[in-house]
């Protein structure tokens, strides 16, 4: 069943309270655009967030959980980071969205990706360098390697 607009509204607003109380322990001052929300949801048309008002709203519930599942991914990375709090099980989420992977990938699910992409732009395959080589960036930094 897909929300309602003033549902969806209320939802997302409680959201941005949470994470303003997880991370600025309430402080709204502090959290003035440093909010992981801004880069996630706009409730307004002209925005370069990653989810808009109009397409969320016809959405079903799973679909919905997903992405605050994913929203949620990325402000707990967030917080680890400030805090600077070991992130050794966490990869970090925007080096994944690079390889086209979602915030829960595996090592296993990088390593897969990373050979595929690296064929595809590798420069001795008619490849793009600069692409190559900020794959080759991200997976080193994502391994460790």
């Amino acid at each position: 069943m897909p929300y309602n607009i003033s549902e969806l509204k209320r939802t997302l607003r409680g959201v941005k309270r949470l994470e303003i109380q997880l991370r600025f322990g309430g402080n709204t001052k502090a959290a003035t655009g440093r909010l992981v929300w801004d880069r996630f949801f706009k409730l307004k048309p002209k925005s370069n967030a990653k989810y808009h008002l109009k397409d969320l709203v016809g959405l079903g519930r799973d679909e919905f959980k997903e992405i605050l599942d994913e929203y949620y991914y990325f402000v707990y990375f967030q917080i680890y980071q400030e805090r600077g709090l070991s992130i050794d099980s966490m990869f970090d989420p925007n080096l994944l969205s690079l390889l086209g992977l979602g915030p829960f990938a595996s090592e296993i699910d990088i390593k897969k990706r990373f050979r595929t992409l690296a064929k595809k732009y590798h420069p001795d395959m008619g490849g793009d360098g600069e692409k190559f080589i900020d794959l080759v960036n991200a997976y080193d930094q994502l391994t460790g390697g």
